[in-house]
């Protein structure tokens, strides 16, 4: 029926078939964005004879659109009720106009439903993993565009073997990805192009697993606070060129995920669903594995930073250095985490200023008594003259401020 359409989701993205007017009327009520699911190819999953036949026709006269799951489309999802089918992640509804009803209501299994049809339910599936991988990887071409700084020192001027045999391979991927396109399908000759890329892909992602870990690592090994803010400097300064390398790595996985689907598609179809599925949790252990790297520079950031912060009033350049490169680092890594669809999310850290540490200590001394303000006098004395003596280069204009501040609390003690 023209009113009718089917609602099919995988966990990760919502199909939306059916006449294509009632699809259109259908994301428009909803306020859903999306994009086209590639319908016709699910003629490849058909068998011949007069039920393929009359599925094909059916398929040929209906539309087919994907909607990503977010926040909004999910409550789409909840609010008709799907419900499991037999293809393993995959739930399914059928909805509908009645009459003159102008809200779509949850109906009964109709005569077109590929709840009917595992093997169409099973490609469908199959198409819409392909299709979210493909939205997966334009978000992490938008988030190489936007550090393209970084993709140029690591990826265009790179002399090391492993990520240059990587960037041979990308080109080589890019390739049959465009044939794919202009083909609508992936025959022998292109996938025997591409059959070696995941060995060398692997590699490089290796490769900059460990630099990461190495940055990590060196964080840890530095005791002093001038050695550590070099340390997380270079963190800062070479953390996101390998987060970049990772992304590209993710990204060219992606695509041979989607070519080794028309593969299938087209060479097996009845092992579509089982591969789709391996593919997924292959993508999943790939995620826990760069989640757990770049999740360990992190916390490695923020002990750096938690340390940086209790010396900030002897260091009170190097401090705030430390406190500023664990922010940037963290904000990187976070960016990172959201473009690979990785959840979590790290609040900054907030670098102490050299005057509320002085007060702190100050005040510490005071609850001691009488030797404790002397005390207190003895460390602002010392630690002002420390200063001075640590850090040369600093400006008249910033010691100034720091006597005045001293100043304003003894006048504020002495009103209390």
């Amino acid at each position: 029926m023209d009113n009718e359409i089917q609602l099919i989701s995988d966990g990760d993205g919502l199909a939306v078939i059916g006449n294509p007017a009632a699809v259109e009327r259908f994301l428009v009520s909803e306020g859903l964005p999306s994009k086209d699911l590639g319908l016709p190819r699910l003629g490849s999953v058909l068998s011949a004879g007069s039920a393929a036949a009359q599925a094909g026709s059916e398929i040929a006269a209906n539309s087919g659109r994907w909607v990503q799951l977010t926040k909004e489309s999910a409550q789409v999802v909840h609010k008709y009720g799907l419900m499991q089918s037999k293809t393993p992640g995959v739930s399914h509804a059928m909805v509908g106009q009645p009459g003159s009803i102008k809200s779509w209501l949850q109906i009964a299994k109709g005569p077109g439903s590929m709840v009917g049809n595992p093997a169409m339910l099973a490609g469908a599936a199959g198409i819409m993993a392909q299709v979210a991988m493909q939205q997966s990887m334009k978000e992490i071409t938008d988030y190489l565009a936007t550090i393209d700084e970084k993709v140029g020192d690591v990826l265009r001027a790179q002399k090391d073997a492993v990520l240059a045999r990587m960037i041979g391979v990308g080109f080589v991927i890019e390739e049959a990805m465009t044939i794919r396109q202009a083909r609508g399908r992936v025959d022998e000759i292109t996938w025997s192009k591409v059959q070696g890329a995941p060995t060398t892909i692997a590699e490089s992602q290796a490769y900059a697993l460990r630099q990461l870990d190495a940055l990590a690592e060196k964080l840890e090994r530095k005791t002093t606070i001038g050695d550590l803010a070099k340390a997380a400097k270079e963190a800062e300064s070479k953390g996101q060129e390998w987060l970049a390398v990772l992304a590209r790595c993710f990204q060219l996985q992606d695509a041979i995920a989607v070519l080794e689907l028309d593969r299938v598609l087209d060479a097996s179809p009845s092992e579509l669903d089982g591969h789709r599925l391996g593919l997924k949790a292959a993508r999943k252990n790939r995620l826990d594995l760069i989640s757990r790297c770049t999740e360990r520079l992190m916390a490695r950031m923020d002990a750096a930073a938690g340390k940086a912060n209790t010396k900030v009033l002897l260091h009170p350049m190097d401090s705030p250095a430390v406190v500023q490169s664990s922010n940037q680092v963290s904000t990187a890594i976070v960016d990172f985490h959201g473009r690979l669809g990785i959840e979590g999310a790290r609040e900054s850290s907030e670098a102490r200023r050299w005057s509320d540490a002085a007060k702190e200590a100050r005040d510490k001394a005071l609850e001691t008594g009488a030797d404790g303000v002397g005390a207190a006098k003895r460390l602002g004395n010392e630690t002002l003259g420390r200063a001075r003596w640590a850090t040369g280069k600093l400006s008249s204009r910033i010691v100034e401020r720091a006597l005045r501040q001293r100043g304003d609390n003894d006048e504020g003690d002495k009103r209390n």
